[in-house]
């Protein structure tokens, strides 16, 4: 079946990057034996642990199964010049921030009343911090409601005490990509800063909210809990409430 020969192939090319293929699936915490029936062509993931395989890796899910040549001809080697653009943004110091999952909140232009919730993926690997920021917006006025979700990816640096999140949006671009917080003053711990979306008008500067989800949140949970959350409502968190109505 060509699309297996093709994932074992792009497989192999991705984990000869890595130590071994035994520190691949500790850091995928995946069976040995599971991965190796990719590696040899034997099976196919299914798609939660596609998108496993490919959040590990960086890469597009259209980059797991396409044909080998076609791979490794969307991944050639850096130039020295942006070899050197890279590493100077992605070098440390490390961002002090733990992995995990964030509630992270926008203020909504022209609505003070209103914030985006989204949920933050954040994965540390040594020094580097990559982190998928997963968002949907909900609206009431057509039948079933419209729901336009951000899918970003991106990575975080930090510089000056403050930490900041770039990203490139996989869906659209109505929702920010760039943003930098730092954390707050306060006894409970929470990242507070500045966004920059854009608008039907252009490009504007928004507050931004960000704290750790203590449990374990699941990608359909977060989805299902993402989108706009009124400040009024009891369920949101009253810390969160209290930073955003005081501007």
């Amino acid at each position: 079946m060509p699309i297996r020969r093709n994932l074992a192939a792009n497989l192999r090319r991705l984990v000869g990057s890595h130590p071994s293929v035994s520190a691949v699936c500790r850091g995928l915490n995946m069976n040995r034996s599971q991965f190796e029936r990719y590696l040899q062509g034997k099976s196919l993931p299914n798609r939660a642990t596609a998108r496993l395989i490919c959040d590990y890796f960086r890469i597009d899910e259209d980059d797991l199964y396409r044909a080998p040549e076609a791979a490794a001809s969307q991944h050639a080697p850096l130039s020295p010049m942006h070899e050197t653009l890279y590493e100077n943004m992605v070098r440390g110091p490390s961002p002090a921030i733990a992995g995990g999952a964030y509630f992270t909140y926008f203020a909504v232009p022209d609505r003070p009343d209103l914030l985006m919730r989204s949920v933050t993926f954040v994965r540390r690997q040594a020094e580097l911090v990559t982190f998928r920021r997963v968002t949907r917006w909900v609206e009431g006025h057509r039948q079933g409601g419209a729901r336009v979700p951000g899918w970003h990816y991106g990575v975080a640096i930090s510089r000056l005490n403050w930490i900041y999140f770039a990203a490139i949006n996989r869906r659209q671009t109505a929702e920010p990509s760039i943003m930098a917080v730092q954390w707050a003053p306060f006894s409970e711990p929470v990242l507070v800063g500045k966004a920059f979306v854009l608008t039907g008008a252009g490009p504007a500067c928004i507050k931004v909210i960000m704290r750790q989800e203590v449990g374990r949140i699941g990608l359909r949970q977060a989805m299902r809990m993402s989108g706009v959350v009124s400040l009024d409502d009891p369920r949101l968190d009253q810390l969160v409430a209290s930073l955003a109505r005081e501007g």
